[in-house]
C-alpha cells in the first residue's frame, strides 16, 4: 500500500490546498454567515462526498490512463499547475470578493437535503480539487505495491478527512465570528491574499514535481 513518507507527503500538499479560501470555503462560509452552524456542516459534508466522487472518478478511469502515460501525465500536470497559479493570481486580484460571503447563499431555513445536495454540486464541480486529483494524485502512488486504485481511494480519503475538518472549522468561525469579519472587510481581502500566494506557490511545487516511477 501507499508508503509513510508518501501518505505524509500527500497530506502535508493536500492541507496546503484545502486551507486556501476556494469555491467550497466561500459556499461555506456563506451558508454559515446566512443560514448558521448547522447549515454550514451540512454543506461541508456535501462538499466532502462531492469531492470524493472525483476521488473514484479519478482512480477508476481517469487515473489510470495517466498513470500508464507519461504524455498525458506531463501535459495534465503542466496544465494543472498553470490553472493553480491562475487561481492563485485571480484570488490577489479579486481578493476583495470574498466579502460577497457576507451575502448569503441561498434562501434561509431550507431543508438539510437541499442543503446537502448544493454543498454537494459545489464539491464535485470544484475545479480546484478536480485539478489536483487529476493531476497530484497519481503521482503519490507506489506502482510496485500495485493496487493502484485502491491507494489512490486510500489517499482520497486523508484528503476528505483534512478537507472536512478544515471547512467545518471555517464554517463554525464564520457562524461565530459575523460580527468581528462584518467591522473590517479588510480582513477577508488579506485572507484571500495569502491564500492566493499559497495557491501559487502550490502551483510551482506541481510542476516542479515529477513522477515518482
Amino acid at each position: 500500500m501507499v508508503s509513510t513518507d508518501r501518505l505524509l507527503a500527500f497530506a502535508a500538499m493536500s492541507f496546503l490546498l484545502i486551507v486556501i479560501p476556494g469555491p467550497s470555503v466561500l459556499f461555506v462560509i456563506g451558508r454559515a454567515l446566512a443560514q448558521g452552524r448547522r447549515a454550514a456542516l451540512t454543506t461541508v459534508m456535501g462538499n466532502t462526498v462531492g469531492a470524493y466522487v472525483l476521488v473514484v472518478a479519478v482512480a477508476l478511469g481517469v487515473g489510470s490512463v495517466v498513470e500508464r502515460s507519461v504524455l498525458v501525465f506531463t501535459a495534465l500536470k503542466l496544465v494543472g499547475a498553470a490553472y493553480l497559479v491562475y487561481l492563485g493570481v485571480k484570488a490577489i486580484r479579486q481578493r476583495g470578493s470574498l466579502r460577497a460571503a457576507f451575502n448569503g447563499e441561498g434562501p434561509a431555513g431550507q431543508s438539510a437535503l437541499r442543503t446537502f445536495w448544493e454543498g454537494f454540486a459545489v464539491g464535485v464541480a470544484n475545479p480546484k480539487t478536480i485539478v489536483f486529483f487529476a493531476a497530484v494524485l497519481p503521482q503519490f502512488v507506489d506502482r510496485d505495491q500495485g493496487h493502484v486504485a485502491l491507494q489512490m481511494l486510500l489517499l482520497g480519503l486523508v484528503f476528505n478527512i483534512i478537507a472536512v475538518t478544515s471547512d467545518s472549522v471555517w464554517g463554525l468561525v464564520a457562524a461565530t465570528a459575523r460580527g468581528w469579519f462584518a467591522r473590517s472587510p479588510q480582513r477577508l481581502a488579506m485572507v484571500g491574499g495569502v491564500g492566493g500566494l499559497a495557491m501559487i506557490g502550490l502551483g510551482v511545487t506541481v510542476a516542479a514535481t515529477g513522477r515518482k516511477d
